[in-house]
């Protein structure tokens, strides 16, 4: 019997509104609704945290952030930020090595393991290729591209493309290359996360322009998009109200998700072209919205 291959796409704070097969009329994800519609939706998931580093971690482990101390995203510039409370949250920097994770388990059964995109679970002794992957593309303590999605990025497992070359591209590009080049004789989980939609929000000019034209055409490019909501409940932000989001209007977002979702695309279609549609589980998700 074939064992299934994995594909695991995970985006950086991609919010749940913002596919059009759950309801956005701006957005346009046309193969993330094909595959929507040929699988299991599962519209009761809550991240346990709000920010990058805690999901991933239990993703890959099964484990609540606070079983594995992972509680905030990972800073190595700065001290802990969750000191001052009555108790201080525990705050680990890294994924530890001793879980036993996802690609262990995976690559002790005889799977081939690629990590391709974000990590963002500790420095370079608990990069992926030290937890249990045996490739890594792009997998760094990098939280977003420092230096933005058009290339030279500046990550250092990711040699640099040619100058302006689209991250989210690269990294598509790097990823149907292991799935081309494959041991056919194997099982594969390719761990692709992604390092959009996460700031700088940044996208191709040709797809932006077509968002402006579209948003000119709905009648919803001079609408304001936000309204002020409640008082922020922390008391550096007392004073201040949250800014709520009423319409889905922004060009630039709107691009970076069409070249996500073209890219989603490519992967679907690589797995296609090896003769492996029907033996890959797809799971689409975000670390937090």
């Amino acid at each position: 019997m074939k064992r299934t291959n994995v594909v695991l796409v995970l985006l950086d704070d991609y919010g749940w509104k913002d596919s059009t097969c759950y309801g956005s009329t701006f957005y346009e994800t046309p193969n993330l609704d094909k595959l929507a519609s040929q699988g299991m939706r599962f519209t009761n998931g809550y991240a346990s945290c709000p920010v990058c580093s805690p999901t991933r971690a239990s993703m890959l482990t099964g484990k609540y952030p606070a079983r594995l101390g992972v509680t905030n995203f990972i800073n190595h510039g700065g001290g802990h930020p969750n000191t001052g409370r009555i108790i201080d949250v525990p705050y680990t920097k890294h994924l530890p090595s001793e879980e036993y994770n996802l690609a262990k388990c995976l690559k002790d059964n005889g799977y081939q393991t690629w990590h391709v995109g974000k990590w963002h679970l500790g420095l370079e002794p608990y990069w992926p290729d030290k937890q249990g992957f045996d490739v890594n593309v792009a997998g760094c303590q990098m939280g977003h591209p420092w230096k933005g999605y058009f290339s030279p990025w500046s990550i250092p497992t990711l040699p640099e493309g040619p100058e302006g070359e689209y991250l989210t591209d690269r990294i598509t590009d790097e990823a149907v290359k292991l799935i081309e080049n494959r041991d056919a004789d194997k099982p594969f989980f390719l761990n692709m996360w992604y390092y959009t939609v996460h700031t700088p929000i940044q996208a191709k000019p040709e797809y932006i322009e077509y968002f402006k034209d579209k948003a000119k055409k709905m009648g919803i490019d001079t609408v304001e998009p936000f309204v002020e909501g409640e008082y922020f409940p922390c008391d550096h932000k007392k004073d201040q109200r949250v800014q709520r989001r009423v319409i889905q209007s922004d060009p630039v977002y709107a691009a970076m998700i069409k070249s996500m979702d073209e890219n989603l695309g490519r992967l679907m279609h690589a797995v296609t072209d090896a003769g492996q549609e029907d033996n890959t589980l797809f799971i689409f998700t975000s670390d937090n919205g």
